[in-house]
């Protein structure tokens, strides 16, 4: 999927006069949105009313760890292109679905820690329910307007319970999504009992190369979400424990 760049001004800075008291240096600007990169990925995650402040707290670190694990910078760097794009959006009630972190390209090491800090310190939006149709669907037009050029688009979604209905069946805007061009990948977070991982395979996942990974409870979500994250960038299984 090719995305059209955005283009960024040129910054002009005088140069210092010898024996004038110069100001304080303006902050650094925040980084340009545009330009190329290997695949735009929306990591979709459940922020509905089962997910206690403990357990939201581990989600949160985990995907903070897992944009900066050493085996995701090399899936990074490996790319045709050296860069990703990510967004987060925290999803759970009907309609309600929220993009908390928008558009940040990943390109270097630095880069991954800012993205990092900013999945750490963004509020948390108020959700209940488990509306994963409507969550892809808000996935699907962030997409859409991502202002980098992506060559792939990938849904990253991750959850503890089925759809729940919301406005859209979670097969429905699956299938919309994979029309649009858009790879839907899953991450169930099984509970006791078990069988999730089978429901988002059936219902979820779609397009070219779509797969499920299983975490065996909130604990282990950084660890399955760092794997999938580097299947996802490099476009293959990942080796990583």
């Amino acid at each position: 999927m090719r995305r059209r760049p955005l283009l960024a001004s040129a910054l002009l800075l005088p140069l210092p006069v010898p024996g004038r008291a110069q100001p304080a240096p303006a902050p650094a600007p925040a980084p340009a949105l545009g330009g190329a990169v290997d695949v735009a990925l929306v990591l979709a995650v459940d922020a509905s009313g089962s997910i206690g402040p403990e357990e939201f707290r581990l989600q949160r670190e985990g995907c903070a760890e897992a944009v900066t694990h050493p085996a995701a910078l090399a899936a990074i760097s490996g790319g045709l292109l050296g860069g990703v794009a990510i967004s987060m959006v925290e999803w759970g009630a009907p309609g309600g679905a929220a993009t908390v972190v928008p558009w940040q390209a990943v390109r270097s090491p630095a880069e991954a820690e800012a993205l990092a800090n900013r999945f750490r310190d963004a509020p948390r939006s108020r959700q209940s329910w488990n509306a994963i149709g409507d969550a892809l669907v808000h996935a699907a037009a962030l997409i859409s307007t991502c202002p980098f050029e992506a060559t792939r688009a990938v849904i990253d979604l991750s959850g503890d319970a089925p759809d729940m209905r919301g406005r859209q069946p979670a097969p429905q805007a699956r299938d919309a999504a994979v029309a649009a061009g858009i790879t839907v990948n899953a991450l169930a977070i099984e509970q006791q009992g078990g069988g999730l991982l089978e429901r988002y395979e059936a219902e979820v996942i779609g397009g070219p190369g779509a797969f499920v990974m299983a975490a065996a409870g909130r604990a282990d979500f950084a660890r399955a979400l760092r794997a999938k994250l580097v299947r996802e960038i490099a476009g293959r299984p990942a080796s990583l424990a």
